[in-house]
């Protein structure tokens, strides 16, 4: 730990659902829910109006409908409006210190003793008062709660304690006297099994964990784990703000609805995962020499393959057909409920080939299934649009708006944005050649 409560954590509150109340007017104080809407599908985020009901991330969508009102907004994620707010706060960060960890999309550390700020309790409130200011203004509405203390732990758990648009700021001596009567549960290394072994020895709070003795700690949970937990309830936490971290792998996952069998299926879908992942790697100036698969059974049972090629790269196409020889290699008779396409061994750079493609690739027929169709991932040519809620689009009449739901060939539209009035909701065919799906609204420009 530090002398001063240098360390200060940012978690922008509930941002996936926040975003989405921000630019979609009319769901504003009302339950959101962001995640997979099928069946299957699981809460990626929920407002803080859904969490009233119990509902929480990664919470099965099925259950989360089941707790919620009517009138409950479940929406697709749209990672690139999230993407780009997540940009504003971070340019944000990085003008208050040199040193900023972004450890994910809503969340970061930073160092204020490298920005040469005052370190005093009432210094680092006022900053983060500012900070907090900015950030809300600077995103449209979007509230960030903020912890700052002598070391990461601290600052994140006093990120978490009074969200949302919470603050708490932990002077120096005081680490143990915010700690101790937390729930154990609070602690980073603390999960759900290792919460419950505590409980069953009578163990609820972090003071009580700190009272335990060492030797008791290594016999329950070996010599890493106690050692860390004996640690960590005594506030020993030496880790310094890293400014840049490493990206390990991009990857993308669907779970399916109804358990996957037609070996073509599971080729497209691989095509259009693959397409996804590149994407990512293309939007993050990145490449990759190892690509991997995951494949979920329905009795949950998990199965990865990986392949390791010699140059990097960022072609989806190039992508698929590693992952389709990978596919090959797994039994998928039984039914596949998730499906996953991974990138990783990351470089910055997509070596040049001699050749537009590297030498051609074998592609094995699929569990005896007919040769795989073209590959043409990018893109889906086949059959009518598919329109997912919330979806950003625009109608060439009506202008901008959102897909409020679609289906029976039709879809419902409602016509708002970030900084309008809430808007009329109209239904189209899915095929209607003036409706088309668009950027994200600019949330700092006024509506037309």
């Amino acid at each position: 730990m530090r002398g001063e409560p240098s360390i200060l954590h940012v978690d922008l509150d509930a941002m996936f659902a926040a975003v989405e109340q921000r630019d979609k007017v009319s769901l504003r104080g009302k339950p959101v829910v962001v995640g997979g809407v099928a069946g299957r599908g699981v809460v990626s985020t929920a407002s803080y109006e859904a969490r009233v009901f119990g509902v929480r991330s990664a919470m099965p969508m099925a259950q989360a409908r089941r707790r919620l009102p009517s009138g409950t907004a479940y929406l697709s994620p749209r990672f690139a409006a999230y993407k780009r707010t997540s940009q504003v706060v971070m340019d944000l960060l990085t003008g208050l210190t040199p040193l900023v960890e972004q450890v994910s999309i809503d969340e970061a550390y930073l160092d204020l003793a490298a920005g040469g700020h005052d370190l005093s309790p009432r210094g680092v409130t006022e900053l983060a008062l500012r900070l907090k200011r900015e950030i809300a203004e600077a995103t449209g509405g979007v509230t960030g709660s903020v912890g700052v203390a002598s070391s990461k732990l601290l600052a994140k758990i006093g990120s978490e304690l009074h969200k949302p648009d919470g603050l708490t700021v932990v002077p120096a001596g005081e680490e143990l006297t915010l700690l101790h009567p937390l729930a154990v549960g609070a602690l980073g290394g603390v999960g759900p099994a290792t919460e419950q072994r505590l409980h069953r020895s009578g163990v609820r709070t972090v003071g009580q964990l700190a009272a335990v003795p060492l030797a008791d700690l290594v016999d329950w949970f070996g010599v890493a784990h106690g050692n860390g937990l004996f640690r960590l309830a005594r506030a020993e936490d030496n880790r310094v703000v890293v400014s840049e971290r490493e990206a390990k792998s991009v990857s993308a996952e669907e779970t399916f609805d109804v358990d996957l069998t037609d070996p073509v299926r599971l080729q497209r879908e691989l095509d259009l995962l693959s397409a996804r992942v590149a994407g990512r790697l293309r939007d993050s100036g990145l490449s990759g020499r190892t690509v991997n698969i995951k494949v979920r059974h329905p009795d949950f049972t998990t199965v990865t393959r990986a392949l390791t090629r010699d140059q990097p790269t960022d072609d989806g196409r190039l992508v698929a057909q590693l992952a389709r020889r990978l596919l090959a290699e797994v039994n998928t008779t039984g039914g596949v409920r998730l499906l996953g396409v991974g990138v990783s061994t990351l470089a910055d750079f997509a070596q040049d080939e001699l050749f537009s493609l590297e030498r051609p690739v074998l592609i094995e027929p699929l569990l005896m299934a007919p040769a795989p169709e073209p590959l043409a991932v990018a893109t889906e040519t086949a059959g009518p649009p598919v329109w997912r809620p919330g979806q950003d689009v625009r109608h060439d009449e009506h202008g901008s708006g959102w897909v409020w739901g679609s289906g029976l060939g039709r879809v419902t539209v409602r016509f708002e944005g970030p900084r309008t009035l809430p808007g009329p909701v109209r239904t189209f065919a899915v095929d209607d050649p003036l409706l088309h799906t668009t950027d994200p609204p600019d949330w700092t420009e006024p509506s037309p």
